[in-house]
């Protein structure tokens, strides 16, 4: 007997759960309670078979009644607070003025890149983009730094395993360019470099440089320095004065330290402020990647993004690039 009841009971299961499936108002969902929960529905009576059947069979049938009313008993519960959900209004009051979206903003840095690669793609040259995790040879070696130069010291270098280490500057990307292509080349390779420098105002162990190099018959420091020029009034306004200043680079011979004249517009009182290196490229470049130095000449130069954005913008502090203050970068 207990056998055929717990079997009707599972019949009574299965058929709830049919018919419990498209509740989609109050009143079904009513009548779906009095089918399966009220006073003459098949479910209560059941509760009358505990009289006829011997005492330890009545816990086994007692255990399985609770379980199925209570699982009847939640289920209409969740399509009730369903019901609920689906027929609540929404107030809205369309006299009120409407919610501004929040737009994201371009990182100033970005913004900057953006804006070099504009002025420098409008003549003619080429983005390149190269690897972060680099060897001695690209990062050193074929830039005129063999491993006892004393110019190793100005670039304290992050070594990783397997005799690769992080860039120290987007010059890799220039003889990686010179090896798989002949001249004439004219290519800008931004990306991050890395140094093993104590963060402070000025400093940053990650950071954003652009370099660029023209590889050419009859390429000239003349030239250089007139691309320069037209460079640092895009950037900084048509009025900007530039000077050389005379400094040394392993990867270029002769080498310039170039500074623009920033002057404070309320008092008048102006400095010198550097914002890149140049060069003519050192024929031992050449010799790197096989290139007849006798053909061809070429010149290079470099400036950090964050250089630029800090002289551009009026920032004083490097790091309040990275601090990802909202009320900060929101501002560009």
């Amino acid at each position: 007997m207990l056998s055929k009841i717990l079997n009707d009971l599972d019949e009574i299961q299965a058929k709830f759960e049919t018919d419990s499936r498209d509740i989609d108002d109050n009143k079904l969902l009513e009548n779906l309670r009095v089918k399966y929960l009220g006073r003459k529905s098949a479910l209560t009576d059941m509760f009358k078979y505990m009289g006829q059947l011997p005492n330890d069979q009545k816990p086994i049938l007692g255990q399985k009644l609770n379980v199925l009313k209570n699982l009847i008993q939640d289920r209409l519960d969740h399509i009730k607070q369903d019901l609920k959900v689906k027929t609540q209004k929404i107030e809205i009051d369309l006299s009120l003025p409407g919610q501004d979206v929040f737009r994201g903003k371009i990182h100033p840095i970005m913004q900057i890149l953006d804006e070099i690669k504009e002025f420098f793609v409008g003549l003619g040259f080429t983005i390149e983009i190269g690897r972060e995790a680099e060897n001695d040879f690209y990062n050193f070696e074929a830039l005129n730094i063999p491993p006892d130069h004393p110019s190793r010291d100005m670039q304290d270098t992050f070594y990783l395993h397997n005799e690769l280490l992080l860039r120290t500057h987007t010059s890799p990307v220039q003889i990686r360019t010179m090896e798989k292509q002949q001249p004439p080349i004219r290519m800008l390779a931004p990306g991050r470099c890395f140094r093993k420098d104590t963060p402070d105002a000025t400093h940053s162990p990650m950071f954003h440089q652009v370099e660029g190099l023209v590889v050419d018959k009859n390429t000239s420091f003349a030239e250089l320095k007139g691309i320069l020029l037209a460079f640092a009034r895009f950037m900084f306004g048509s009025e900007t004065k530039i000077r050389f200043r005379p400094s040394f680079f392993p990867f270029t011979e002769p080498s310039a330290e170039v500074d623009i004249w920033w002057e404070n517009k309320n008092t008048g009182a102006g400095n010198w402020l550097e914002i890149l290196g140049c060069g003519m490229v050192d024929p031992a470049v050449f010799d790197a990647v096989n290139y007849d130095s006798e053909l061809y000449s070429g010149y290079a130069f470099g400036m950090g993004i964050e250089r630029i954005a800090m002289l551009k913008y009026q920032i004083a502090d490097i790091r309040v690039f990275y601090n990802n203050d909202i009320r900060f970068l929101t501002q560009f």
